[in-house]
């Protein structure tokens, strides 16, 4: 069986130890796009190590480490071929802004798993923890396609939210060709956005782009468009996957402001405006 659902529930995953410094910090947001205004001060806060600052979604990228190597996912009773894995949705939240060098522990563990028939959700929750104290949590959302029917909950139904009216701001961000052959860079391996053979495989005419990028994409957007760039007041920024982004796309996300938070949706205009993330949100101190 592809899914032991009672060796996988509330299964521990391996600690990951993980440390940064500016220069990994740097790569990360180049793989984002920052810097494409290098006369920029809100763009070189990213790319550069004097006044560097740290984008929250750097910590929702280190749990994933290692766990989309090729050839397959594999966790605590759950294996599945990479080409059946997407990224379904992704938070996190930050106690204090990121320090642009570090080291921690993340603690992660399998909390949730539902059955949705054509496919298996997994929710896993993320701890990661300094030497002062937890530094950051988040909780990252696998779809397995091809592994539902193995008798589980098949879990809540997304509530679809409704805007209240037009969008307080909209803000567009273009994509590199070769976004997801930088972010590569950062560790996640999966060959479905590098290898156009393998993608093809998987049902896509193309390699994608990595969820998680197209994540800290629109969460830099929105930095830029609300607090000028900086990311130091951010405490929590979530968002769903609802559709994939191809490297060179240019992404349009429209967003509904309220006091110290907003809420947002990503489309794909060049494809009639096709979903990219949904139920997204940012909030700020």
């Amino acid at each position: 069986m592809p899914i032991d659902p009672g060796a996988a529930l509330g299964a521990r995953l391996p600690d990951v130890d993980h440390r940064w410094s500016p220069v990994d910090v740097q790569r990360y947001h180049l793989a984002l796009g920052a810097g494409s205004d290098p006369f920029d001060p809100r763009e070189l806060r990213y790319a550069h190590e004097d006044g560097l600052r740290v984008l929250p979604t750097y910590g929702a990228l280190v749990p994933s480490l290692g766990m989309f190597d090729p050839p397959a996912l594999t966790l605590p009773g759950v294996r599945a071929d990479l080409s059946r894995v997407l990224h379904g949705g992704q938070t996190v939240s930050v106690r204090l802004p990121l320090p642009t060098e570090g080291e921690v522990r993340v603690e992660r563990s399998l909390t949730q798993l539902w059955d949705k028939g054509s496919s298996a959700v997994l929710v896993v929750d993320s701890v990661a923890h300094a030497q002062a104290g937890p530094l950051w949590t988040s909780r990252s959302t696998l779809v397995v396609r091809g592994l539902g029917g193995f008798g589980g909950d098949r879990g809540p139904k997304a509530e679809r939210w409704t805007p209240p009216g037009p969008p307080d701001l909209t803000v567009d961000s273009v994509t590199l060709p070769q976004q997801a052959l930088l972010y590569r860079l950062c560790g996640d391996r999966n060959p479905l956005h590098a290898d156009p053979a393998f993608a093809r495989a998987a049902g896509f005419p193309a390699p994608i782009l990595h969820g998680l990028c197209t994540y800290g994409v629109v969460c830099k957007a929105l930095i830029g468009a609300v607090l000028d760039g900086d990311p130091d007041p951010v405490t929590d920024f979530g968002a769903r996957f609802t559709g994939v982004v191809y490297p060179g796309e240019t992404l349009r996300t429209r967003a509904w402001l309220s006091e110290s938070s907003l809420r947002a949706r990503t489309t794909v205009p060049a494809r009639d405006d096709a979903p990219a993330l949904d139920d997204v949100e940012l909030s700020w101190a």
